[in-house]
């Protein structure tokens, strides 16, 4: 079995067991970026309720400080968020939508997630060495991860509504 099956079981178990979606975005964070060296920053951006047309920073890890709000019309996560799909980008110099976190960034994943058929947000991930996800067993891999959390937000609809009626932003 290779480490990406092996990781996207250890996944899906802990969706079955997580209290609530930011622990889950966290783990999940927290395991791609531990498990692949590649993986250098990896997080999750959440629609924002109040400004749908906004992602806000969710759960992350990595070894930089990223964007706290990107717009909808920015960024290769606006991009994934506005069309729906998978963005994929070998090399980010290359790209003029890229929005840049870190200047040592070469290539980045972007996968919106969509819960009871509805945009909720993306995971991103981004790595210092270009042509990362290149092999469709990474982009694969890492739309499954999004999935897992679509999946937990579906059968979970108040997961993150529930953190706002706290009085705190998604993901924070």
């Amino acid at each position: 079995m290779s480490a990406h099956a092996k990781l996207l079981q250890e996944l899906q178990e802990l969706a079955r067991i997580a209290p609530n979606a930011e622990k889950l975005m966290q783990r999940i964070s927290d395991r791609l970026h531990a498990e692949f060296t590649r993986y250098n920053w990896v997080g999750f951006y959440l629609v924002d309720k109040a400004k749908p047309r906004l992602l806000v920073l969710g759960p992350h890890t990595g070894s930089f400080t990223p964007h706290e709000l990107v717009p909808f019309e920015q960024g290769l996560c606006g991009a994934a968020a506005t069309s729906g799909k998978t963005v994929i980008v070998h090399n980010v110099t290359e790209d003029q939508r890229y929005l840049s976190g870190s200047g040592i960034v070469k290539s980045e994943i972007v996968v919106p997630i969509f819960a009871s058929g509805k945009l909720v947000g993306d995971l991103n991930v981004e790595s210092y060495f270009a042509d990362t996800f290149r092999a469709e067993e990474d982009s694969r891999f890492v739309e499954a991860c999004a999935q897992i959390v679509a999946d937990y937000l579906h059968r979970m609809p108040l997961a993150l509504e529930n953190r706002e009626q706290q009085g705190k932003r998604p993901g924070y």
